[in-house]
């Protein structure tokens, strides 16, 4: 209970009734009417975000160190040696992003393309247009690569593009949720190779889940986010990026003037247009300089560590496999029931699943009876799709044989009472099938 001590200290002060102090009152009072949070536990089965592994919130519970304990920077230090094996890479700089997935997106971008740089954007979904505008808020000149919705890319018209205008960056979604395709990276690496462009790989809605092997992929800038595959909350990117990229970003540096020294150095080029998203001071604070440059969310870097724990702890063949078989088991599931895959099947995500809305179904009312009738969550679409399809996700902890089947009863209940017509049990017994 909060005391009212210091409230009527206030109050006793004010000789207007009707004054500020009366609103403070009014406002205690009300905080007093606020409970603890605590929802219903959900199933939370749709494109992200996922349920945290327990591991990870009891991590994140941990108490604070000051950010230059030598226990802390230990704890910065396993971190980037942890998320190396994530990534599948040896690159030097593979840290932490403080912000979502979006804000390690944008730490890419901004500080990689300076205005009137060239950049290729793949867009085949929402989130390749997210790439464009983020581009095309740093000034630079975005070429469009355009592919159509629940398809991949050809890599020739990739590499036309990228012959044409010779740009300094390529940036393509691996897994973009929103359609639920998984785009051909590697080629794609092999053709920045061939031009001398830097690739950049947003692996969101993968890392954790499906293979991200960034050396192999000769990719220069990969990030994720921890709340999908990786099973943690939103509100830390990592991020690897390996020394050809490093070295373009450290000549754009330019040390903010309350933290440079009579020995700092700047680079030649264009200075960085965001401070929260300057790579090269981020950089700079993760390395052995500690030189300061944000407090670093420690809750956060508890959450990203133990992430990278549990799913090192249970390998990544064998988590990758156990999220391509809950995947299958959705497909198997929604095909049995009648219910037509959405896009290209032979290039989907492994971890997310679009399905068609029948015709006469009110996909929203489905959703909705799923969450509170069943307590479990799938997704809804955007821009072209909205309206059109559901999305099943099947990712971190709930990549799962149990998650996968109370999903599909729940889903064959409500599709049941809506009127929809199909083999009572058809969908539970088809992912049976694939996950014996």
């Amino acid at each position: 209970m909060i005391s009212d001590a210091p409230v009527a200290l206030i109050l006793s002060l004010s000789k207007d009734e009707g004054g500020p102090t009366t609103a403070l009152h009014e406002d205690h009072r009300m905080t007093n009417t606020f409970g603890e949070l605590d929802h219903p536990p959900r199933l939370l089965m749709g494109p992200g975000p996922i349920n945290v592994h327990p591991r990870v919130l009891r991590a994140m519970s941990v108490q604070l160190l000051g950010q230059f304990d030598p226990e802390f920077t230990g704890y910065m230090n396993e971190t980037m040696a942890l998320y190396r094996q994530v990534f599948q890479t040896q690159n030097r700089w593979t840290f932490l992003i403080d912000g979502t997935s979006r804000a390690a997106i944008e730490a890419a971008l901004v500080s990689t393309l300076a205005p009137g740089d060239d950049v290729v954007v793949v867009n085949a979904g929402r989130f390749g247009l997210l790439l464009s505008e983020i581009a095309e808020r740093c000034d630079a000149k975005v070429t469009l690569v355009e592919g159509e919705w629940g398809k991949v890319v050809d890599p020739q018209a990739v590499e036309d593009a990228v012959k044409r205008v010779r740009p300094r960056l390529v940036a393509c979604v691996h897994g973009d949720t929103s359609t639920t395709m998984a785009q051909p990276i590697e080629a794609i690496g092999e053709i920045c190779r061939r031009y001398d462009a830097l690739l950049y790989v947003d692996a969101t809605a993968t890392i954790g889940g499906m293979s991200v092997p960034v050396d192999a992929w000769q990719a220069d800038i990969v990030t994720g986010g921890l709340q999908k595959c990786l099973g943690g909350p939103s509100g830390s990117g990592p991020i690897t990026i390996s020394d050809r990229a490093a070295e373009h970003i450290a000549s754009r540096k330019h040390v903010e003037a309350g933290i440079a020294t009579a020995g700092t150095v700047s680079g030649n080029g264009r200075r960085i247009a965001s401070n929260y998203f300057d790579l090269a001071m981020i950089m700079d604070y993760w390395s052995d300089k500690r030189l300061n440059h944000h407090t670093e969310a420690a809750s956060m870097l508890y959450a990203a560590r133990e992430c990278a724990r549990v799913v090192l702890e249970e390998g990544l063949e064998a988590r990758f496999a156990r999220h391509a078989q809950a995947g299958a088991a959705v497909v198997a599931g929604v095909e049995a029931l009648g219910l037509s895959v959405y896009g290209d099947k032979a290039h989907k995500m492994t971890n997310v699943t679009g399905v068609w809305i029948p015709a006469g179904i009110d996909g929203d009312r489905v959703r909705m009876r799923m969450r509170t009738d069943f307590e479990i969550e799938i997704g809804t679409a955007f821009g072209p799709l909205t309206g059109k399809i559901w999305r099943i996700g099947a990712m971190g902890m709930n990549a799962r044989k149990h998650a996968v089947l109370t999903t599909l009863a729940a889903l064959e209940a409500v599709l049941r009472g809506e009127g929809y017509g199909f083999t009572a049990g058809a969908g539970v017994d088809a992912a049976l099938g694939v996950f014996s």
